[in-house]
């Protein structure tokens, strides 16, 4: 019996293709937690069946993955898809935006569903649902889960320095509204004082579903 846990993703794809159910259900264990946490800051309600239509497309995709990029990359590409497919979807006729206006709490109003016990986290989640979507994208995909702005820009479908400058004017909005949303001084100090560990914190701790960091590719 193959040493699942011991093969990289491409060798567990490869696996998949030739029909092996088992290295498909490696794949999913390995990545199920990135994708839901994609989605749970996002969507308030349904992220888990987005999650599923996700590695369904992903199923159904397969032949078309060209392994120009890793399969996590891949598989953040269908779930960024799938986003911008749900919130177009819930529009009305008449009802016209872009994704560099409006934000996710606009799209989907409400709190995260995302909860961590430090309020410099919460302050960061709450912060992140209120900048325009792209950027939140952008900045969720760098700072939790390590992406390089190659791979984000694989994801995201738009040039690496386009993504570089979504980065730097995330971070100066992500910043604007913390300052607008903390009940405190030293709240807001803390957290800017170190943003990118805040940022990383709300990956690795308090969900028990939340993952280690991963290395960036």
């Amino acid at each position: 019996m193959a040493d699942f846990a011991s093969l990289t993703d491409l060798e567990l794809f490869d696996a998949w293709t030739r029909g092996d159910g088992r290295a498909a259900g490696e794949l999913f264990e390995r990545h199920y937690d990135a994708i839901d946490r994609f989605f749970r800051n996002k969507i308030l309600d349904g992220y888990d069946d987005l999650v599923q239509q996700t590695f369904t497309a992903c199923l159904e995709s397969r032949d078309r993955f060209r392994r120009d990029s890793s399969f996590r990359t891949y598989l953040f590409a269908i779930a960024n898809n799938i986003l911008r497919a749900h919130f177009r979807a819930r529009r009305r006729e008449s009802e016209r935006f872009e994704w560099t206006e409006v934000s996710a709490c606009d799209l989907a109003p409400g709190p995260s569903t995302l909860f961590r016990e430090k309020r410099e986290q919460q302050l960061l989640l709450e912060s992140l649902r209120r900048i325009p979507l792209d950027y939140q994208v952008v900045l969720e995909l760098y700072y939790w889960e390590e992406l390089p702005g190659p791979a984000i820009a694989q994801i995201v479908d738009l040039p690496e320095n386009t993504v570089r400058s979504r980065l730097r004017k995330g971070k100066q909005l992500l910043e604007k509204k913390m300052r607008s949303l903390a009940r405190n001084t030293e709240e807001l100090e803390s957290t800017l004082e170190d943003l990118e560990q805040w940022a990383r914190s709300i990956h690795a701790s308090g969900d028990p579903q939340a993952a280690p960091p991963l290395a960036r590719e």
